[in-house]
């Protein structure tokens, strides 16, 4: 069974989630003037609760976690950029750009993830470099396949090479860096997070190659995928935007493996393309319109697996 898919999810309800201008300076995925305002959590709240639902559905284990009123943390839904649980009982606590996205880490965590039953083994908190101006933001910056211990990631302001790659070598993951953009009025600019351009599967890759433009780089990502025994997927840039590149493979009751993504990404595969997903994963998708606009991120950025193993087993 592949370790690219956990079946225990942590998600975290939104209590004032809205438009961070903070993020939008490069997020060019929000939208600041669709904001409405009170409406805005009203409406994400709804698109959170109906997510939660169709997981848990297909057997998905989703510990919600409430948000809290103050402080306030408008981009709290997407909780997968400052923590990473992994299988061998390590969690690491990863540094934020944004100074009101730091305060989205939450101590009482671990105390949530002892009831719900999983031992912690190792805290590895590398949050101290945002002191210093060094980010690497968890699982939006960096994409892990766990089948063959490589990480890729695309280098920007939130993910800082350096740091990662000191990160791979304390966790025992081969590190694979590149380049990625994404055009915008000002021409291209590196695309902000590296899971809104690829996803890892454990038979196949979906990744936007034309967002890579040093073919060298490019090459090597396509090698290293291959290398891995896995396929790749191409999306177009057109079909980025729409998030098809912010996906998640999880795993449901009696060890089914869905691949998770939001209403707009769904659509806008082609029929090729949702065929060679669904020969090995089932599809799950649900509607984000609020949270995509505003927050700039979908169904993967709202999802932060739990491998941590079970205090029981």
């Amino acid at each position: 069974m592949t370790k690219n898919a956990s079946n225990d999810i942590l998600m975290v309800r939104p209590i004032r989630f809205g438009m961070n201008a903070q993020t939008a300076v490069d997020n060019f995925y929000q939208n600041q003037q669709a904001s409405k305002g009170d409406e805005d959590q009203i409406a994400a709240r709804a698109e959170f609760d109906v997510f939660v639902e169709k997981l848990r559905t297909v057997g998905v284990n989703v510990h919600v976690l409430e948000d809290t009123e103050t402080p306030h943390t408008p981009d709290s839904i997407f909780p997968n950029n400052w923590i990473s649980m992994h299988e061998d009982g390590t969690v690491v606590l990863y540094p934020m750009k944004a100074e009101n996205r730091r305060l989205e880490r939450r101590s009482d965590i671990f105390e949530h993830l002892e009831s719900w039953g999983f031992d912690v083994n190792v805290i590895h908190d590398i949050s101290a470099a945002e002191t210093e101006g060094t980010f690497l933001e968890g699982t939006g910056s960096i994409v892990f396949d766990h089948d063959s211990r490589i990480a890729y990631l695309a280098e920007s302001q939130r993910a800082e090479s350096g740091l990662f790659k000191i990160l791979c070598e304390e966790i025992g993951y081969t590190p694979v860096v590149f380049k990625s953009f994404q055009q915008t009025p000002d021409g291209p600019q590196p695309i902000y997070h590296t899971n809104v351009m690829m996803c890892v599967t454990n038979t196949y890759v979906l990744i936007c190659l034309d967002t890579i433009h040093d073919s060298e780089e490019r090459a090597a990502v396509v090698d290293a995928i291959h290398g891995s025994g896995k396929e790749v997927l191409e999306i177009s840039e057109d079909q980025k935007v729409q998030f098809a590149g912010n996906m998640l493979l999880v795993k449901g009751a009696e060890n089914v493996l869905h691949l998770v993504m939001s209403g707009s990404a769904f659509r806008s595969l082609t029929e090729a393309q949702k065929e060679r997903i669904q020969r090995d994963h089932q599809i799950i998708y649900s509607d984000l319109p609020t949270i995509e606009t505003l927050g700039g991120g979908s169904a993967r950025c709202m999802l932060a697996e739990i491998y941590l193993p079970k205090n029981n087993e």
